[in-house]
């Protein structure tokens, strides 16, 4: 049996799915599972996942219409599943998946402009419910597709080689961070995309949070984040003003996530690196503004969600439309007033637990 995972959206949403692929593995020890990416950070990942078969890498964006066309008919009739990764509630996505002819379809039925992304087009398909975690509507989504349930729900997998920690600890003696010393992670950055930099919290604010950090708890505070935020890690640098924070440059999403797992806790906005974390089983205090939480929350570890719990929210929906805020106070309230000292409470709370 030949099975296709489209993870064609972020890292955070395919690292979601790794639980699946688990799950998937298990029950088809022999199908040759393989999975078609568009991001590098997806590739990464996937590429170290010992249930999968083969990693394809396509940038659909990148190549434009004909050559994806010609692209996908290379793939055509060749699998007999073919599964899109939830979350990607997007017309192309659903297109790609009837075009590689797949039997069966798999995706889900989405509460948001589902009938207009031509969610129809597959042809096994379970309803989303916003009081559910994304990686267990994968795992549903699994389940309808063998007809079976599962009584596990594993952890996200990133697998890191030894020469992976070994860079990492080559780094941390070079900046002389040692073992007894608390590390505190921040991711302040987001994607971009349909206005989504929206979710991000202030700067201004990290840099207080780091500060703080550093003074009262003498934590090292390492700001991660992609080639495209560092002018925003430069700037909470600057405004932290300390020896204890440190800019962390990394254009490669393993050594990142060896970097990571050696902190203590990790403080990040709703993002893909807050996944990451959850996949390194650190302790993670999430920023979270107009994303559902039951949606996202970091999988499997121990975390603390910092949120206003406004009576808007969520308004964040997956969908293709940019996010907006219909609020006539305060736009984007629901991240803009979450203050300095919630964020800081919640990581003492985690430390001491």
């Amino acid at each position: 049996m030949k099975i296709l995972i489209l993870a064609l959206s972020g890292i955070g949403d395919a690292l979601m799915f790794t639980p699946a692929i688990e799950l998937l593995r298990k029950a088809l020890p022999d199908a040759e599972i393989n999975a078609l990416v568009m991001f590098k950070g997806v590739k990464d990942i996937y590429e170290r996942n010992n249930n999968l078969n083969n990693i394809i890498y396509f940038d659909f964006m990148k190549e434009g219409l004909i050559e994806s066309l010609k692209f996908i008919s290379t793939l055509r009739n060749k699998y007999y599943i073919s599964i899109n990764v939830y979350p990607s509630n997007r017309s192309e996505y659903n297109v790609i998946n009837f075009l590689i002819g797949a039997d069966k379809r798999a995706g889900v039925t989405y509460l948001k402009r589902d009938t207009r992304n031509f969610g129809w087009l597959n042809n096994i398909r379970v309803p989303e419910n916003k009081t559910v975690h994304n990686v267990q509507t994968n795992i549903r989504l699994i389940e309808k597709l063998l007809n079976q349930s599962f009584s596990e729900e594993p952890p996200l997998d990133f697998t890191l080689t030894e020469n992976d920690l070994a860079f990492a600890r080559g780094y941390f003696n070079r900046i002389n961070i040692k073992v007894h010393d608390l590390v505190i992670g921040f991711h302040p950055g987001s994607a971009t995309l349909k206005n989504h930099s929206n979710r991000r919290w202030e700067p201004e604010k990290f840099a207080e949070l780091g500060r703080d950090l550093i003074t009262k708890l003498n934590a090292k505070i390492l700001l991660f984040g992609g080639p495209e935020e560092a002018g925003l890690r430069k700037i909470i640098n600057c405004k932290i003003n300390s020896p204890g924070s440190f800019i962390i440059e990394m254009d490669n999403l393993a050594r990142t996530a060896a970097l990571m797992k050696r902190c203590n806790l990790f403080v990040s906005n709703d993002s893909s690196l807050m996944h990451v974390a959850s996949a390194m089983h650190l302790k993670v205090v999430a920023i979270i503004g107009p994303t559902n939480p039951y949606f996202i929350h970091p999988w499997k570890i121990d975390y603390r969600i910092v949120d206003l719990n406004l009576n808007c929210s969520p308004c964040f929906f997956y969908s293709p439309r940019p996010l907006i805020c219909t609020r006539k106070d305060v736009q984007f309230k629901c991240i803009r007033e979450l203050n300095k000292d919630m964020v800081y409470d919640a990581v003492v709370d985690l430390l001491n637990k």
